[in-house]
């Protein structure tokens, strides 16, 4: 199961998260999302576990502190799933 993790200090790296869900089970990858242009940490990122490791290290780490900020681990919604609008077209003045 792929996990989203929100809110997350933008000092935070992907070895200090690997670590932190590794408590509540095998952690497959972890990707921590950054700016294309500047390279800075958006603050974002997810993590693939088992099934079953990811419902608890959701149940145990969602609304926890971390380096700071509340963290925010819920399941991964695919891509198209998202509510922004991305297909809109541009307002030109």
């Amino acid at each position: 199961m792929k996990l989203y993790v929100g809110n997350l200090s933008f000092n935070a790296t992907e070895d200090e998260i690997r670590a932190l869900f590794a408590k509540h089970g095998t952690v497959h990858s972890v990707n921590l999302i950054t700016d294309r242009d500047t390279g800075r940490p958006r603050g974002f990122g997810f993590v693939e576990m088992d099934d079953a490791e990811a419902t608890a290290a959701i149940s145990a780490l969602n609304g926890t502190e971390n380096g700071g900020r509340n963290l925010t681990v819920s399941e991964a919604k695919p891509r198209g799933d998202s509510d922004r609008g991305g297909d809109r077209p541009r307002k030109r003045w």
